[in-house]
């Protein structure tokens, strides 16, 4: 197909799997836009919100290594179309929820932990998906286009459910992601396989590119599921620890952006309903330019210097960048001037993206599941830990301070990638 088609199969089924990924993304941060209409509507604080907020990732996080798990079993093909359908019905179970009852805020909190286990399973699945189907020299931007689908996801939630909202009110906009969300794992199930092998469209070609410079450990997928997983090597690998710590600090950072930045706008910065929804676009459009410019840079650097220099610059320089980027935006007088500031750092911090999925590849490989879960464990943590720390921050010593704290995590992740060497692999022998 290489050679008789403008774009090979795999590139049509990762350009996928990153609509899958903005259809995650609607799911989980339509809440942070409706996040105001549901506290007037339930009486609930900022710090209660948080909660809410808090669950989903912690549901996701717990869940990341079984996800991992059920990913190398059944493969991504069945497994993500499971997760969309899960995606659906709690999705509408959010909307749900009636006005007026005193367990209102439990029964969020139980509903968003579910969402966030079935979510859990997205980019393991994916991950193990480029795995297998991609050569190592384009697994950085394959992870782009499937990690740009964040910044295509968030960056139109905020259009999208302020529209919904203001015409049909805050429950409509999770009944219409639901829909969007069966439609798309429908879609993926149709036309994926879980391997080159397997799939009937694929030129011959194409197949025998990807199987001759793919780095498979057997090529024989069918066994993968019996081997044992080497728990106690990843547990205790230096670039397992270290890319689950600095992806900590990048989903510390992340998720000030999915969470609050909205409601930092419209109730810090002052601007109305619709300015805030446009000023919280930026940011993600930024992801988007970001997640795929990462990815092509990164496989660049790995082509000209090696796959070390190629995996770790980007994301250590991008991660220290973002850590001044936060500093001088929370601290801009004037809030549009603020706003652009934040929104380049996001862009800047989603350089660093790809990277860390694509090393979880390199080292993992028929691992890479597991691997990719553990370290996407660090990010959740990080999200959750931001989803109700900025709020109890903010109250005690200023908005300014929260952004601090998250530019001295980003700093931190970034000298992380220091300790990663991704020529390190660990395997099941």
């Amino acid at each position: 197909m290489d050679s008789k088609s403008t774009l090979p199969l795999r590139y049509l089924l990762v350009v996928w799997l990153g609509v899958l990924s903005a259809i995650a993304f609607l799911d989980r941060t339509n809440i942070s836009v409706a996040g105001i209409a549901i506290s007037r509507e339930f009486g609930i604080s900022n710090t209660r919100l948080g909660w809410v907020f808090s669950a989903f990732l912690i549901g996701y996080a717990v869940f990341q290594v079984p996800a991992g798990m059920l990913a190398r079993r059944l493969g991504p093909r069945r497994l993500l179309a499971f997760a969309g359908i899960w995606w659906a019905f709690f999705t509408t179970l959010t909307a749900a929820v009636p006005a007026g009852l005193s367990v209102a805020v439990p029964l969020l909190i139980l509903v968003r932990l579910a969402l966030g286990a079935g979510e859990a399973t997205m980019y393991p699945a994916a991950s193990q998906f480029v795995e297998r189907w991609f050569p190592i020299a384009e697994r950085g931007r394959a992870n782009g286009i499937i990690f740009a689908g964040v910044g295509l996801g968030s960056g139109l939630t905020p259009y999208i459910v302020t529209l919904i909202l203001l015409h049909l009110g805050w429950r409509a906009s999770f009944w219409i992601s639901a829909v969007v969300g069966l439609a798309g794992a429908l879609i993926w199930y149709v036309i994926a396989r879980d391997t080159p092998e397997q799939h009937s469209q694929i030129s011959p070609a194409e197949r025998e590119r990807i199987v001759a410079t793919r780095d498979l450990s057997t090529q024989a997928t069918s066994t993968i599921s019996q081997r044992r997983i080497p728990w106690s090597r990843l547990l205790r690998s230096r670039e397992v620890l270290a890319l689950a710590g600095s992806y900590f600090s990048f989903g510390y950072v992340a998720w000030i952006y999915f969470a609050w930045l909205f409601i930092y706008l419209a109730q810090v910065r002052g601007l109305n309903l619709k300015s805030s929804a446009l000023y919280t676009t930026l940011p993600f459009i930024a992801m988007t330019i970001g997640c795929l410019v990462g990815g092509i840079i990164s496989d660049a650097i790995a082509s000209r210097f090696g796959i070390r220099a190629g995996r770790t610059i980007v994301p250590g320089c991008a991660l220290a960048v973002t850590a001044v980027l936060l500093i001088v935006g929370s601290r801009a007088h004037e809030a549009r001037s603020a706003a652009l500031v934040l929104a380049l750092g996001a862009g800047v911090l989603y350089l660093a993206q790809s990277a860390f999925w694509a090393v979880a590849a390199d080292i993992g490989g028929e691992n890479t599941s597991i691997v990719s879960a553990v370290v996407n464990m660090g990010a959740q943590l990080g999200g959750a830990t931001v989803a109700s720390l900025t709020p109890v921050i903010a109250n005690h010593y200023g908005w300014t301070m929260s952004f601090v704290v998250a530019a001295m995590l980003a700093l931190g992740g970034g000298v992380a990638w220091l300790l990663i060497d991704p020529r390190r692999r660990i395997t099941a022998f």
